[in-house]
């Protein structure tokens, strides 16, 4: 039996058995959020359409648009892929935000002025989300000039979502690397981005929260009980590199959700059920090991911790 049949066939047969993510436990009915298949984040590569049987074999709920794919797409197809997500009991996850507003000026109005198209595509897809991350630190801009700089133009991109019936998230980032590499710190904790979304004060902005950097940024279950559901717009769900203090993780090294224990994912996803959180929660590992497997044995590995992470809703 070839490695990718035998993968196959273990994943079948283990839900058969009642020992897969298939399993449904107790409280989980009140769960309101989807498993989401983010290809791109777990070193799987396939196309949008090909998400929909990769979800379908292994168990997830939801899926990532990707905009570019969207926009390739008819009217006509775009339907039919509509009706093969509803056929399969798929949701939609955020898309990620295709505007670089980080370099020079002409660089973010360039992006700017395609993101209209790209926005009027996703909501004739259906999807309703859409989120980028927020670098915690700059080489020139001082915290302020850096606020200023991001409010002014996420505001112009929030209003362009708005427009199409877009929620949008920012995901800040809490590793101290990054929040130190540059000569200014910025917004790196739940409490600064809260601060910068509500300076660009523009409905629908919420977090794109990431349980990596909430770890990081020593933050705690009252801070994530603290927020209501309309503030969390997608979810990202990962562990920390074991052997490795808070203040050493680096970004780019992490681990499938419960691989290591590091980080209380019982708290936290007990949390985003008391606030009754409705969007999608992915798997964002950036781990080596998972990018080198092939494409099955990744998706199944995924699933398999994923659903490990959602049993403990349950956990006692």
């Amino acid at each position: 039996m070839q490695r990718r049949t035998f993968i196959k066939y273990a994943g079948t047969l283990t839900s058969v058995l009642g020992l897969g993510p298939g399993h449904l436990f107790g409280t989980q009915a009140e769960r309101k959020f989807k498993i989401s298949l983010n290809p791109g984040a777990i070193g799987v590569s396939c196309t949008q359409k090909e998400l929909i049987d990769c979800a379908r074999r292994h168990q997830f709920e939801a899926i990532s648009p990707l905009p570019d794919q969207l926009m390739s797409m008819s009217s006509g197809e775009l339907n039919e892929f509509r009706a093969q997500m509803e056929g399969n009991k798929l949701t939609w996850d955020a898309a990620g935000l295709p505007v670089d507003f980080r370099k020079d000026l002409e660089t973010f109005r360039e992006g700017l002025s395609k993101l209209p198209e790209v926005a009027k595509t996703c909501q004739s897809a259906g999807v309703t989300r859409m989120s980028t991350w927020i670098m915690p630190s700059h080489n020139e801009l001082t915290y302020t000039e850096n606020f200023n700089q991001h409010r002014d133009r996420l505001r112009q991109v929030a209003d362009i979502l708005q427009d199409h019936g877009i929620r949008f998230g920012l995901e800040y980032v809490g590793t101290k690397r990054l929040k130190t590499i540059n000569r200014y710190p910025f917004a790196g904790t739940m409490k600064e981005m809260l601060e910068l979304i509500a300076a660009i004060n523009v409905p629908g902005m919420g977090l794109q929260l990431d349980a990596y950097h909430w770890y990081t940024s020593t933050e705690t279950v009252a801070d994530l009980l603290a927020l209501k559901n309309e503030q969390v717009i997608t979810c990202d769900l990962n562990d920390a590199k074991a052997g490795r203090t808070i203040e050493e993780q680096v970004d780019g090294e992490r681990e499938l959700p419960g691989d290591s224990g590091l980080i209380d994912l019982k708290g936290f996803m007990q949390a985003l059920v008391k606030i009754g959180y409705d969007g999608a929660v992915r798997a964002e590992p950036f781990n080596a090991k998972l990018n080198a497997m092939e494409n099955e044995e990744a998706l199944a590995t995924t699933s398999r911790a994923m659903w490990r992470t959602v049993r403990l809703i349950d956990a006692v």
